[in-house]
């Protein structure tokens, strides 16, 4: 895989400097065609190098009977080029000379108009151009020469099928090792382009082995998909956490209800063998009394299981809601009656306020009755008989606010972040508090699915308040 990747990154650079390399071709084939086809001189300016001033200066020679000269701006263009210029008869023989230097020839042979013409006129110190200028049939050459030192000329005589393969062996040699240092300098880009995919792959690979402890320094091209990593580790490790801590009350759940069933078990276990026996002789009362123990316990199992299917429904979505309009204040204040009206809280504070008398809403009636009972429930269990418990509900606006209030224990801070998870059991439970630690879960889902928010405050002895904020009309109320 490492290699995969450095190889792809190494082709891509390799072909972008070759694709240069042909465009550089390009355009020196473009421009040498060009030149061939203006006939100019790319290095340099048209009418201003010293060929094309020689071969122009033929219009500045005046000759006339009396002898041979050249015009004034002959003479300016001339000084100006630091440039002396002799014209010379058919024979070679000076006629006439301007800024001459010391040591210049006064009469040429053909090889010396050649010679001059080739090389660096050492005596002179200049590079001669030859030019021609006929008149009345008469040819007068001229020689003009430029002292600018800068201004060379080279002979060059080869023989092109040497140069043909002079120029091949050349090119062979120069794409090679063009080629080389592109692969060079590719290989040093692309490791270096690759190294921190390389890391991110070996913590992807460390991710996907449940060694959520990678982190990176985030910089460099790569910095945002450092950082992502980083997050995704970060984010694994809190729900590696949270998976084993949910584990851990998973299996203390199991452990309670597993022993809150054994309890009853146990009873209705062992009434009905001593029923059973033939031994025992049970008057009507003691059966009577033995089989409203039974059913008592079978009825405390019959709840832990419905609270597990409840649950279970409500978690997976797969609830329907038996939705009908009913009078939320009527409905709460029967839950509170409902309470007291049980023997064991009797003796119980629960007071019940309302802001209107007839609050209608579109809601499954047995499931927020279900919600409430936990709640109100939830505040006996956890406190003491002397605790007063508060249960209120007002229209405020659009929504319907319920809250159950008590003035008892209170939940510590670390419970209250986990009061509506499943599985969870407070510290504060007391004795009567037995079944399935599911109900604050059940309360929780019930809300959610009827569109709500539940929002809990407690302050450690000073009581716990629970809102439940629910809204009028609800996206598939029918109107």
């Amino acid at each position: 895989m490492k290699w995969r990747l450095t190889g792809r990154y190494l082709l891509s650079v390799v072909l972008i400097v070759v694709i240069v390399i042909i465009m550089n071709i390009l355009v020196v084939i473009g421009l040498y065609i060009w030149q061939m086809d203006t006939k100019s001189n790319l290095l340099h300016n048209q009418d201003n190098s010293a060929e094309s001033i020689t071969r122009s200066f033929a219009n500045e020679i005046i000759v006339s009977p009396s002898g041979v000269s050249i015009t004034d701006r002959g003479k300016e263009e001339l000084q100006r080029k630091q440039a002396w210029i002799q014209v010379l008869d058919e024979n070679g023989k000076l006629l006439y000379g301007y800024h001459v230097p010391e040591g210049a020839k006064t009469k040429y042979t053909p090889i010396d108009i050649v010679q001059t013409y080739k090389y660096l006129e050492k005596e002179t110190l200049s590079t001669v151009f030859v030019g021609e200028k006929t008149e009345s049939g008469y040819r007068y050459s001229y020689l003009i020469g430029f002292k600018d030192r800068y201004l060379q000329r080279q002979v060059i005589t080869f023989d092109y099928r040497v140069l043909g393969q002079t120029l091949k062996t050349g090119a062979l040699t120069l794409i090679t090792v063009d080629g080389f240092i592109a692969l060079c300098i590719a290989y040093i880009f692309s490791k270096k382009l690759t190294r921190p995919l390389h890391a991110l792959i070996d913590g992807i690979k460390q991710l996907a082995h449940k060694n959520y402890r990678v982190q990176y320094e985030a910089k460099g091209i790569y910095k945002d998909v450092f950082h992502n990593v980083n997050m995704l580790s970060w984010n694994l490790q809190a729900s590696e956490l949270e998976r084993k801590k949910l584990d851990q009350m998973k299996e203390e759940w199991i452990g309670n209800v597993s022993h809150d069933i054994k309890t009853p078990l146990a009873s209705i276990q062992g009434y009905a063998e001593m029923m059973k026996d033939k031994d025992y002789q049970f008057s009507i009362e003691e059966m009577r009394d033995y089989a409203e123990i039974i059913e008592s316990k079978s009825l405390y199992l019959r709840d832990v299981i419905e609270d597990l299917n409840l649950s279970t429904r409500l978690k997976n979505k797969k609830m329907t809601l038996a939705k009908k309009y009913v009078n939320m204040v009527s409905l709460i204040r029967n839950v509170v009656i409902d309470t007291l009206n049980d023997a064991r809280y009797a003796n119980r504070n629960i007071d019940f306020h309302c802001s209107d008398e007839v609050i209608k809403m579109n809601v499954d009636e047995i499931l927020i009755r279900r919600a409430i009972s936990n709640l109100i429930y939830n505040a006996i269990v956890h406190n003491d008989e002397q605790v007063a418990i508060q249960v209120r509900v007002d229209k405020s606006g659009r929504d319907v606010l319920i809250r159950v209030e008590d003035n008892g224990k209170g939940i510590r801070e670390e419970e209250l972040e986990r009061i509506f998870d499943r599985y969870y059991r407070g510290t504060n439970t007391g004795e009567l508090h037995k079944g399935s630690g599911l109900g604050m879960a059940i309360t929780h889902d019930i809300v959610k699915v009827h569109e709500g928010e539940i929002n809990v405050a407690s302050e450690l002895h000073h009581g716990t308040r629970i809102e439940i904020r629910l809204p009028l009309f609800q996206k598939d109320d029918v109107s």
